[in-house]
């Protein structure tokens, strides 16, 4: 009876989604702790013990960055599959107002950035603030439960799903090395064979996923980021086996390969303070772009559709919540870092990209959970509105 105790809330924050975000808030707190106490050059060390053999001679950090977190992109590329297939992208109508609101939300932040960092080496990290971490702002969301009603949370996952295939396009293209033409050639050869094997209706998983290992060494040698590999071996996947690849991988994803990305990308000594977050052009344009950037681009683009009438709001929702929405998408976190790891060579600048996401992060997510918190449902209050009404003498005697 005790332990059914102690594991209901646990299984009630899983089911809920809020145990992920949870775990990264906590694998974050510990990792910045252990780098700046006496453990710190034994905790730092860790991440920068190789592995492998011949090319496959990688760091700790390495592997996770390159290999694990390929898992964590072909879950994504998954899930933007099942939405543009059969979900809320599917129809194009219904996707746009998303996928433009996405677009103004990742130029916005971009554009902030090269505002503070034009002309300096900061400048090659202007995709930093552009990328939302989707379970944390789900997180948010869930966090608030009938607060915030059910057609924002569906509008915020289509948004944050484009999102996140614009961040693939971004890696892809602008923070590849430099290219292997062989390896490219074989890669894309490889991409051809699982896109005849779907045409085929081959059923067999195991013959896709050997294939995408194979695929993942192509594109990690090739010199466009191996994370790409996860995405274009999801597209492949045939449409009726994702749902149970999903389920099978959120578990692991979430609880393990996400927390273990933040504790090695967060490993971040504090040796210099916090001064150069709130002073150095990179931190501020990072974090404005986050907490200006986002919210401006989102609502910015999508006011000028509902304007011009284009679109209108998704139901239930007002002005007010759009705007919460805006502060939530601004949690970058997991991509933002990943993306900053990319674009500096630097390791100082890393540190304080990093940090600067952490801090404009939180933030966007307090300011976001308090624009929604103190924002009332359409709904909930016509329905209170109705009750009164229903409970008034005056209704009683007209009755």
């Amino acid at each position: 009876m005790p332990i059914r105790r102690v594991l209901r809330p646990i299984r009630e924050l899983s089911e809920s989604g809020k145990l992920a975000g949870l775990l990264l808030i906590l694998a974050t707190i510990v990792s910045l702790v252990l780098s700046n106490t006496a453990a710190s050059a034994r905790y730092l060390s860790l991440w920068e013990l190789h592995v492998g053999y011949g090319p496959l001679d990688k760091s700790v950090a390495h592997w996770i960055n390159d290999g694990l977190m390929a898992i964590f992109f072909f879950l994504v590329g998954l899930e933007i599959k099942r939405e543009v297939v059969d979900g809320e992208l599917s129809e194009p109508r219904q996707a746009l107002l998303p996928a433009l609101a996405a677009v103004g939300g990742v130029a916005a932040p971009a554009l902030v950035h090269l505002a503070f960092t034009h002309g300096t080496p900061g400048s090659s990290g202007w995709a930093v603030p552009t990328a939302t971490d989707i379970a944390f702002s789900l997180g948010i969301l869930a966090l608030l439960g009938k607060r915030v009603p059910a057609s924002l949370r569906i509008f915020l996952t289509a948004l944050a799903i484009i999102d996140d295939l614009l961040a693939v396009l971004i890696i892809a293209i602008f923070y590849s090395g430099n290219l292997h033409l062989s390896y490219l050639v074989g890669g894309a050869g490889i991409f051809a064979l699982l896109l005849l094997l779907n045409r085929l209706k081959v059923d067999k998983l195991g013959i896709y996923l050997a294939l995408g290992v194979l695929l993942w060494f192509c594109v990690l040698e090739s010199g466009i980021h191996a994370t790409v590999a996860g995405v274009l071996l999801a597209l492949t996947i045939p449409q009726h086996r994702i749902e149970g690849i999903e389920h099978a991988l959120q578990r692991p994803v979430n609880y393990i390969l996400l927390p273990l990305f933040a504790l090695c990308n967060t490993a971040i000594v504090l040796s210099g303070g916090l001064g150069p977050i709130f002073t150095s052009p990179l931190a501020l344009g990072i974090g404005l772009g986050l907490l200006v950037g986002k919210p401006l681009g989102i609502v910015g683009v999508v006011a000028l559709l509902v304007k011009v009438g284009m679109a209108e709001l998704p139901s239930q929702v007002n002005w007010r919540q759009m705007l919460g929405l805006g502060f939530t998408a601004g949690i970058g976190f997991t991509m933002a870092i990943f993306i900053a790891t990319l674009a500096y060579r630097d390791p100082a600048a890393v540190d304080v990209s990093k940090l600067a996401v952490l801090i404009g992060s939180a933030i966007a997510a307090s300011l976001g959970a308090a624009v929604l918190w103190f924002t009332n449902n359409p709904e909930e209050v016509e329905e209170a509105v109705k009750a009164d009404e229903a409970s008034s003498p005056a209704t009683s005697l007209k009755a």
